[in-house]
């Protein structure tokens, strides 16, 4: 099927390919999603995903570590590795004259990675460092408890792993975690730049096309944990994590939820930068984002500040998203409508960002939202289309994970009815 610049080519052994061709530019990139990512961590062995992702840069095919870094660098490729939730992502770029040279390379990593114990305990070693470290980051670790209490397990464990889960896995279960979940029929991959499609659909089918697979398994699932989740650290610091349910990519009233967060949080105009911040100076950082999987999201809020004004700050920042229909105006859509028409902009000049797009599109959607499609959608939203949604998904129940000496006071959490 053929959608603008936009085609979508299925090879042989069922690998979905999807080509935009961008004429303007110099360069081509490549996104690939594979199915193998932290989901499909067995119990207790959560990070077998993130330490796949480590091990598929070290020797594939008939290249040692070596000689997989040498002819990457010789075609000068930009490229990154990452475990996800649903997938294990391999992000490439390089010049456009460069980029069929490159896709060989790319399958070898995501098709043949040698995954040898001699390359196990330093790639053990790695993942066990980024673990580390995290545990010194009292954000990013809030974040992760936030999505265990939002999202019921694996959708809400860590993608890379824990400390304690890491220590316990094996050379021979990335192996096994290869071989069961990495499947060409659900693997999506994504090209964007100056590329002919006829050459470059056939670099894929020659070096993608005869690869078999796993046969996948069914994901074990849990509920996710209790809520309100206090954390002690002693600090004079107080990290403070809320989220609440929202609408999927792909629902009807997206771009209303995307506008409504934007309002809440999009900026320093923002209303909780505004009001929480600026008038009351009740905290050093505020935010909100929308985090959507496939067929559920929520929307993510953090507040940083002193032990002192934690409690004032989180019933000032709760107030802020139960009143976010109140008093709506066309000039805060305005200034959200214009961050994400710049955005959306300079994500078109990006060829990594493009393909990038047709790959999470491809995921979540079935097919690409082309940019002017976006853009209809973005246009077209009304203060009442978002004054609307902010009624009709007010949350009903706010998830509550903090970070600090003490716990706070919850009871601003319970539900209320909202006044309209």
């Amino acid at each position: 099927m053929t959608h603008s610049q936009i085609s979508t080519q299925v090879l042989s052994n069922g690998v979905t390919v999807v080509l935009e061709q961008m004429a303007d530019v110099q360069s081509a990139a490549v996104t690939v999603l594979q199915p193998a990512g932290s989901v499909y961590d067995l119990p207790g062995k959560s990070g077998t995903a993130a330490l796949l992702s480590e091990l598929l840069t070290r020797g594939a095919g008939d290249y040692s570590t070596r000689e997989l870094s040498a002819a990457l660098d010789n075609l000068g490729v930009q490229r990154s590795v990452s475990p996800g939730l649903s997938h294990l992502t391999l992000s490439a770029a390089t010049t456009a004259d460069r980029i069929n040279d490159t896709v060989p390379l790319l399958a070898a990593m995501m098709t043949s990675p040698h995954l040898s114990d001699e390359h196990f305990a330093p790639a053990q070693d790695l993942v066990r460092q980024a673990l580390h470290a995290l545990e010194d980051e009292p954000q990013q670790r809030l974040g992760q408890y936030l999505r265990r209490c939002s999202y019921d397990a694996p959708w809400g464990n860590p993608s890379s792993g824990t400390l304690t889960d890491v220590d316990n896995i094996t050379c021979n279960d990335v192996r096994q975690h290869f071989n069961t979940y990495a499947s060409p029929q659900e693997t999506i991959i994504g090209v964007a730049g100056k590329i002919s499609s006829t050459e470059i659909c056939d670099a894929m089918e020659s070096s993608f096309g005869s690869w078999t697979g796993g046969n996948g398994a069914d994901i074990q699932t849990s509920p996710c944990d209790s809520s309100p989740r206090h954390i002690n650290h002693e600090s004079a610091q107080t990290h403070i994590g809320l989220a609440w349910p929202s609408v999927p990519y792909g629902h009807e009233r997206y771009f209303d939820a995307w506008a409504a967060v934007g309002i809440l949080s999009g900026g320093m105009s923002s209303r909780l930068f505004t009001n929480v911040r600026e008038k009351r100076g009740l905290c050093y950082s505020v935010s909100a984002s929308l985090n959507t999987l496939k067929n559920e999201a929520r929307v993510f809020g953090y507040a940083g500040t002193t032990t002192e004004r934690a409690q004032e700050t989180l019933e000032a920042t709760v107030a802020e998203i139960r009143g976010l229909h109140k008093g709506l105006t066309i000039d805060e859509l305005r200034r959200c409508q214009a961050q994400a028409k710049s955005s959306l902009i300079m994500q078109q000049e990006s060829t990594m960002s493009r393909s990038s797009s047709l790959a999470r599109d491809t995921w979540h959607l079935g097919r690409v939202l082309m940019p002017e499609e976006i853009r209809n959608c973005i246009e077209k939203i009304t203060v009442e289309d978002v004054r609307n949604y902010t009624l009709e998904y007010a949350p009903k129940e706010i998830v509550l994970v903090t970070i600090g000496p003490e716990p706070l006071n919850a009871d601003c959490l319970r539900t209320v009815t909202t006044a309209v």
